[in-house]
């Protein structure tokens, strides 16, 4: 249906959705990336939901104050690569280079080098593990992709596709390698079944604060873009 403002300093954009199966008008903030979705029943007016909208400002924009403005990787700034945050500076070789806490870049296009990078260390880091728990599952996989997604950090096909955020090589190898264990798991159970998540504890081991970190800190993985 689009897009509207909500009027107010700053104005909030509001995607307006319709939809057959709603019983009522409803808002949601996206804790991905902080969109704000106003959902209307199939017979009330645009206006009647934009009223809503306004009466519920109050509520929207103390729930937009929880979202971190997005972080533009560029000189200077500190990008978190298997879980330590490092200071994003030019170096002197021709290729982007890990040294300690540094993570350097051989020229301006800062964006466009780290994010074919992380991306690379990302499918190193993940065919490592997901080779590994296969091995001990004695299930191969058939291939592995990754994509920039936002609703999982991975998932198995029945023909035995993997496919991974690759934002996970951001993250503590620990959970990087839980979502390996996760998804080759699948390879077995294709469920969420006790039976499933009793094959992940071989895998993996306690997988619960993993988990956890997930669903606490995993959306801060997104802030970060690679414009430049």
């Amino acid at each position: 249906m689009g897009q509207h403002m909500l009027p107010g300093n700053p104005p909030i954009p509001l995607i307006l959705r319709r939809s057959a199966r709603a019983r009522r008008i409803s808002l949601r903030v996206s804790s991905l990336d902080g969109r704000v979705t106003l959902t209307l029943p199939a017979r009330v007016a645009e206006d009647e939901a934009l009223a809503f909208a306004a009466e519920k400002e109050a509520w929207l924009r103390r729930n937009l104050s929880r979202h971190a403005a997005p972080e533009v990787i560029d000189l200077g700034t500190r990008l978190p690569v298997e879980g330590v945050p490092r200071l994003i500076c030019m170096g002197s070789t021709r290729r982007v280079r890990l040294d300690g806490d540094r993570l350097e870049v051989p020229d301006h296009r800062v964006g466009t080098r780290l994010a074919a990078w992380v991306r690379e260390l990302a499918r190193d880091r993940l065919t490592e593990a997901c080779d590994r728990h296969a091995r001990a599952l004695g299930r191969p996989y058939s291939r592995l992709t990754l994509r920039d997604t936002r609703s999982r950090w991975g998932s198995c096909t029945a023909d035995g596709a993997l496919m991974f955020s690759w934002r996970l090589v951001m993250a503590p190898p620990r959970i990087l390698d839980y979502v390996a264990a996760h998804e080759v798991a699948h390879l077995e159970e294709m469920n969420h079944s006790s039976a499933f998540w009793d094959v992940v504890t071989r895998l993996y081991g306690d997988h619960r604060p993993a988990r956890r970190w997930l669903k606490t800190e995993g959306t801060v993985l997104h802030r970060y873009r690679f414009d430049s």
